[in-house]
C-alpha cells in the first residue's frame, strides 16, 4: 500500500534541554536519529551544546494509513565523537502511532523526557518535538506505471538494497551491532515477495526501500487477544471513514470477543432466526403476516409486516425452558367486511406450523460460521404448501447474534434492559487569564450619575455553559488604584467537554451601579491547546459590546487556552481509575489488560412489589474503569441472576481502582401511554464493590463472591452477594515496576498545581458534566447510577464517615502506642532477660555504629518476608466494620442520606446543629492543645519568659562544654543506661525536662 498511500508523517526535531555531558569535557555534541516504519533520518550535529537547537523537519512516508497506529516512532540522541570513535548514547524517546495528530495551523511543541536504554544508563534531559501527519493525494504517475508494468512487482529492485546498505553504514556502531543480532529474526519474518513501484521515480524508490526494510519490533504488543488479524483488517476497512486508528478501535472491538469468555460460564441459549415466509399460491398480498414461536409456556410473536422480511433472532434461556419441542407457526391478519356491517372484522388465519425436537437441534460454538437458514414446509390442512425460512441452533452468550437478539431473560427487545458500553466525554481544563481592560465606557448616560460614582468598582465574570466564575473587585480612578485601566491578572479555570460548547461569554460588571459595562464572546473550539507550561499562549484584545446605545464599551485583554497537560479529575481522588493527560500527544501505551467477568449474584433481596402481590428485583451491573463504562443486560424477576458477561479495559497505571455497582432497573416499565411510570423511573442501589489493581497478582484469575451492602434509612443492610472474576495481565514486569517510580498525575499538576479548594470545585463540575452526558445516552445511564459510581457525595458532612476517619487515625497511632508500651516494658524491667539483651544491643550499637542501618534494613527484610505468607489472598472489598455502619444511630444515618441543602424540619436541623457544635468544640480544644506545644517551643527561643530562657541559655553553655570533653559514644552509652535503669532507681514524679517544658508560656491566654 506504499504506492497508494498519500499520508506523510512530519517530525520536527526542535531542541533538547539539560543533556548529560558525555564527551569528557563537561559538554556534548548531540545529533538525533529518527526511525519510523523502516525509514531512518538524521539531524545535523550541534557541537558542544547541552541545550542544542536543531529546528529540522523530517518527513516519513506512511505505507498503510490503517496500521499507522500500531507503529512506533523512535528518536535516539547520540554524542558525536571524532572519527573512529564510538558514538555515546544520550537518550531515546518512543512515541506510539496512536498519539499522532493531524496537521494544524500551529502544532504544539511537546517535551518528552529522555528514556534509558538499560537500567545502568546515565540519562537526563528532555527532547522537544512536533509530530503530526498530513494527507496528500497519491501521485498519478506511480499508479499509471504500476498498471503498465505489473511484472515489475514480481522482483524487488536492487537499488533500494544499495540505499539500505548506505543507511546501514551511516548508523552508529552500537546500532549496527544490534542490527546484526536482530537480522536473522527479521529475515525470518520478512515476506518473500513484496510489491514495489518501478525505479523511474525517486519517491517510489524511497517508498519501496522503506517497504523492503523490516518493520521495527513493537515494544508493547497486545495481550492475549483472541480475534484474528484478518478480522481486524476487515474491521479497519469497514470503519475507514470514521477517522480513528487501530489502537483506538482495539479496546472497543475486543470487549465482545466471542472466544474470550474464559472468566465466565457458558450459558446455553436456544436461538431461532426467523427470516421470511412464502405462500403457496405465490400471491403478494398486502395483508400483514407474522410468525409465532411457542415453547411450553413461552410464546412470542415476530413483527407483523406485509412486504418486508422479518429477519429476527430470538434467544431463549435453555435453563428456563419447560418443554422439549419448539413450534413455529405463521399467521396472516386479514380484514373481512361482511354485508350489513359498517366496520370490517379483523381475523387471523394460520398458514401452518413446523415443529422441532429440541434434543435434535444442532449446537454451534464460535468461531464456527453462522448457521444458514433453510426453507421448511408448514403443516396445514386448510392451506398446504406454505414455507417459512428459519434456522434453529443451540449456542451460548458468546454467539454474535446474541447482542441484537430478542432475549428471554431480559424482557425481549427493551432498550432499557440491553447490555451497553458507554464512554465518558473527553474533558479539558479551559483557562481564561483576565489581564486588563482599557477604554471602558463607564458613563450611564447622565452627568449626575457620573458625579455620584467617582471610583466605581469592577469585576469580570465568565460564563461557560452552567459554570460561572468571577474575578476579584478592583476600583478605577482612585489614589489606591494603580491606574485608570483596571488590572487583575487572575486565572479562571473551567471544565470543558468534547464536543465543546460554541461560545463563552466574558462580561465586565460595575458593582457600584449594578450594571454591565460590556461583554464579549469567545469561540471555544478555536482556542489554542497547550500541553505544558513552557510556552505561554498568545494573549489577545477583545472588544466589549455594550447595549444598543454603546456598540463599543471598551476592550479587554485575555489569554485563553485549553490545558492538555492536566488530567481532569471526575471521580473521588481515593478511587480514581484514570490519570492520563487530556492531550493526545502525551498519551502513553498501556502497560497491561484488565479482564472482568461478571458471573452472577446470589440471595438478592426484593426491592419492589410486582403486581401488588410479591417482591421482585430486576438487576443489572455497571462496571467503571477509566472513561469506559459497561452495563450488563437486565435479568428480570430473579433473585439469583446469572449474567456471565466479560469485558476488558486497557490499563495505564496499576495504582487505580475498578468500581462495580449493582442496581435494580426501574426505567423499563411503561404505562398504557408508553411513558415511564411516575415515581418509578429511577434505579435503586443494591450495592457496590471496589477492586484496587495494585493488590492483584499479574496473570492470575481471582474468582470470588463479595457481599453487597447498602445504606438505607433503617441502617446498613446486606442485599446479597455478587460473583466476579478478575484478571490483570501484564506482558512486561519491568514496565509494571517502573510505573511505581513515575508521578501519579501528569507533569502540569506539579509544575503549576491548583489549590485544594479549586480542585474540589472542578472535580464536582466534571462529575456533573459526565452525569449529564451519560444521562443523554440511549438507553440513558441514570443520574443516580453515575453519582453512586463516582462517589459524588464524599464531600458532604457525615457523622459516620467522621467517626470512621477518626478511628483510622487512632488505628495508625496505635502502632506507635504499641511500640511505646514495648519500650516502656523494657525500661521498667517487666521482662528482665529482654532488658539485659537491650543493654547488650546498646553497647554493640555504640561500639559499632556502622551496623545500625544494615541491622535495621535486614530486620525489616526478614519481618516483611515472614509476613508474606500471611498476606491477604482475596482482593479486599469495602469493609462494613471500618466503615462504621454497624454503630451508627438512625438520626446520624438520616443526616447522611439527607440532601444538600437539608429538607428536614427545623427542630431536627437544630438538634443536629447543636450536636455538630459539641463535636466541633472538642476538635477545637484538641487543636488548641496541639498549637500550645509548638508555641511553648517557640517561646523558649523568643525570651517571652526571661527566666526560663535564661535557664536554657545556661544549660546550652554547660552542655557545649560537657560534649566537648565527653566523647559522644560515652554520652550515648550513659544516656541509654540511664533510660534503662532499674525501677528502684526511678522516681514516680515527672522528669525535670517535662516539668520545665510544661511551664513555658503559650498564646492561649491571649485569645479572647
Amino acid at each position: 500500500m506504499a504506492e497508494t498511500s498519500g499520508r506523510k508523517l512530519i517530525v520536527e526535531v526542535c531542541n533538547a534541554k539539560n543533556l548529560m555531558p558525555k564527551d569528557g569535557q563537561g559538554t556534548a555534541s548531540a545529533y538525533a536519529i529518527v526511525d519510523f516504519d523502516g525509514q531512518r533520518r538524521r539531524t545535523k550535529t550541534k557541537q558542544r551544546d547541552l541545550n542544542p537547537e536543531w529546528d529540522e523537519k523530517l518527513e516519513f512516508l506512511v505505507h498503510d494509513n490503517e496500521s499507522m497506529g500500531s507503529e512506533i516512532l523512535e528518536i535516539n540522541i547520540y554524542n558525536d565523537k571524532k572519527s573512529g570513535k564510538r558514538s555515546t548514547f544520550l537518550g531515546k524517546v518512543k512515541i506510539p502511532g496512536s498519539t499522532f495528530v493531524k496537521a494544524e495551523p500551529e502544532n504544539t511543541l511537546v517535551y518528552f523526557p529522555l528514556e534509558k536504554r538499560s537500567v545502568f544508563s546515565q540519562i537526563k534531559g528532555e527532547l522537544g518535538l512536533k509530530v503530526y501527519y498530513i494527507d496528500e493525494d497519491p501521485p498519478a504517475t506511480a499508479a499509471a506505471a504500476e498498471d503498465q508494468k505489473p511484472a515489475a512487482e514480481d522482483k524487488p529492485p536492487e537499488k533500494p538494497k544499495e540505499e539500505e546498505n548506505k543507511q546501514e553504514a551511516a548508523k552508529p556502531p552500537e546500532e549496527q551491532e544490534n542490527k546484526q543480532e536482530e537480522k536473522p529474526k527479521d529475515e525470518a519474518n520478512k515476506p518473500e515477495d513484496k510489491p514495489t513501484a518501478p525505479e523511474n521515480t525517486p519517491k517510489t524508490e524511497e517508498a519501496s526501500s522503506a517497504v523492503a526494510a523490516p518493520p521495527p519490533e513493537v515494544e508493547n504488543p497486545p495481550i492475549a487477544y483472541s480475534e484474528k488479524q484478518n478480522q481486524d483488517k476487515e474491521m479497519h476497512v469497514e470503519r475507514k471513514d470514521l477517522g480513528i486508528n487501530e489502537m483506538e478501535l482495539q479496546p472497543l472491538a475486543r470487549d465482545r470477543s466471542r472466544s474470550a469468555y474464559d472468566l465466565v460460564d457458558r450459558m446455553p441459549f436456544l436461538y431461532v432466526k426467523v427470516v421470511k415466509a412464502k405462500r403457496a399460491d405465490g400471491t403478494n398480498s398486502s395483508a400483514p403476516i407474522y410468525g409465532k414461536l411457542v415453547i411450553g409456556t413461552h410464546s412470542i410473536k415476530t413483527k407483523s409486516q406485509s412486504d418486508k422480511d422479518w429477519d429476527q433472532v430470538f434467544a431463549f434461556d435453555k435453563e428456563g425452558l419447560n418443554s422439549t419441542s419448539l413450534e413455529v407457526s405463521v399467521w396472516v391478519e386479514e380484514e373481512i367486511k361482511k354485508e350489513g356491517e359498517a366496520a370490517a372484522t379483523r381475523t387471523e388465519t394460520s398458514l401452518g406450523m413446523v415443529s422441532f425436537d429440541l434434543q435434535e437441534v444442532p449446537k454451534r460454538v464460535p468461531p464456527d460460521s453462522p448457521l444458514a437458514p433453510q426453507w421448511y414446509t408448514l403443516d396445514s390442512e386448510k392451506s398446504p404448501g406454505n414455507d417459512v425460512m428459519l434456522a434453529v441452533w443451540i449456542g451460548t452468550q458468546a454467539d454474535e447474534a446474541f447482542q441484537e437478539a430478542w432475549q428471554s431473560d431480559s424482557g425481549g427487545l427493551l432498550p432499557e434492559t440491553r447490555a451497553k458500553v458507554y464512554l465518558s466525554p473527553k474533558l479539558w481544563y479551559l483557562r481564561v487569564t483576565v489581564i486588563q481592560t482599557q477604554d471602558l465606557q463607564l458613563g450611564s448616560g447622565s452627568e449626575s450619575n457620573n458625579k455620584k460614582v467617582r471610583n466605581p468598582e469592577l469585576y469580570v465574570k465568565a460564563h461557560f455553559g452552567a459554570q460561572l466564575f468571577k474575578t476579584s473587585r478592583t476600583c478605577v480612578g482612585s489614589t489606591l488604584c494603580s491606574s485608570s485601566n483596571p488590572t487583575w491578572n487572575e486565572d479562571l479555570v473551567f471544565v470543558a467537554a468534547e464536543p465543546f460548547e460554541t461560545y463563552m461569554t466574558v462580561t465586565v460588571e460595575d458593582v457600584t451601579n449594578g450594571q454591565s459595562v460590556g461583554h464579549t464572546k469567545l469561540h471555544v473550539p478555536s482556542v489554542e491547546k497547550r500541553t505544558d507550561n513552557r510556552a505561554e499562549p498568545k494573549s489577545r484584545w477583545f472588544n466589549l459590546v455594550g447595549d444598543e446605545a454603546r456598540p463599543y464599551a471598551g476592550r479587554i485583554h485575555l489569554r485563553v487556552c485549553l490545558e492538555g497537560g492536566y488530567h481532569v479529575l471526575d471521580e473521588a481522588a481515593h478511587v480514581t481509575s484514570d490519570v492520563r493527560a487530556a492531550a493526545k500527544q502525551l498519551a502513553k501505551p498501556p502497560i497491561g489488560l484488565l479482564e472482568v467477568g461478571i458471573r452472577g449474584a446470589t440471595n438478592l433481596l426484593p426491592v419492589k412489589i410486582k403486581n401488588g402481590m410479591r417482591g421482585s428485583t430486576d438487576t443489572y451491573v455497571v462496571a467503571k474503569y477509566g472513561p469506559k463504562w459497561v452495563r450488563t443486560r437486565t435479568i428480570l424477576d430473579r433473585f439469583n441472576p446469572r449474567w456471565n458477561e466479560q469485558y476488558t479495559w486497557d490499563v495505564y497505571d496499576p495504582c487505580t481502582v475498578l468500581t462495580i455497582g449493582v442496581f435494580d432497573n426501574g426505567r423499563y416499565r411503561r404505562d398504557e401511554a408508553g411513558k415511564p411510570e411516575k415515581d418509578k423511573d429511577k434505579d435503586i442501589r443494591i450495592g457496590k464493590i471496589r477492586v484496587r489493581l495494585s493488590t492483584l497478582d499479574t496473570n492470575r484469575v481471582y474468582m470470588n463472591s463479595y457481599s453487597l451492602t447498602v445504606l438505607l434509612p433503617g441502617g446498613a443492610k446486606k442485599m446479597g452477594e455478587i460473583e466476579i472474576a478478575v484478571r490483570f495481565s501484564c506482558s512486561s514486569w519491568l514496565t509494571l515496576v517502573q510505573a511505581y517510580s513515575t508521578p501519579m498525575l501528569p507533569r502540569m499538576h506539579y509544575v503549576r498545581p491548583m489549590g485544594p479548594a479549586q480542585q474540589d470545585i472542578l472535580r464536582h463540575t466534571a462529575m456533573r458534566i459526565v452525569t449529564a452526558r451519560l444521562a443523554r445516552s440511549e438507553p440513558p445511564l441514570g443520574q443516580e447510577v453515575v453519582q453512586f459510581m463516582l462517589d459524588s457525595d464524599t464531600h458532604v458532612w457525615s457523622m459516620r464517615r467522621s467517626k470512621a476517619n477518626w478511628f483510622r487515625v487512632v488505628g495508625c497511632l496505635s502502632r506507635v502506642a504499641t511500640l511505646a508500651r514495648w519500650l516502656d516494658g523494657i525500661r521498667t524491667w517487666q521482662h528482665p532477660p529482654t532488658t539485659v539483651l537491650m543493654h547488650v544491643l546498646l553497647v554493640a550499637v555504640v561500639l559499632c555504629p556502622h551496623l545500625i542501618f544494615p541491622t535495621l534494613f535486614m530486620y525489616a527484610f526478614l519481618i516483611l518476608l515472614l509476613r508474606l505468607r500471611y498476606r491477604q489472598r482475596v482482593p479486599a472489598n469495602m469493609d462494613p466494620r471500618i466503615s462504621y455502619v454497624d454503630a451508627v444511630s438512625p438520626d446520624e444515618l438520616d443526616e447522611e442520606l439527607d440532601g444538600f441543602p437539608s429538607t428536614r424540619p427545623m427542630d431536627t436541623v437544630r438538634i443536629r446543629y447543636d450536636r455538630l457544635r459539641a463535636l466541633g468544640g472538642r476538635a477545637q480544644t484538641l487543636l488548641g492543645d496541639v498549637a500550645a506545644q509548638g508555641e511553648r517551643l517557640e517561646a523558649l527561643f523568643s525570651w517571652r519568659d526571661p527566666r526560663a530562657t535564661g535557664i536554657f541559655v545556661v544549660f546550652c553553655l554547660v552542655a557545649s562544654l560537657v560534649f566537648y570533653v565527653v566523647p559522644f559514644k560515652a554520652f550515648v552509652l550513659g544516656s541509654g543506661f540511664y533510660y534503662l535503669r532499674h525501677p528502684r532507681f526511678r522516681d514516680d514524679m515527672p522528669s525535670v525536662s517535662t516539668n520545665f517544658f510544661r511551664r513555658l508560656p503559650s498564646l492561649s491566654d491571649q485569645i479572647m
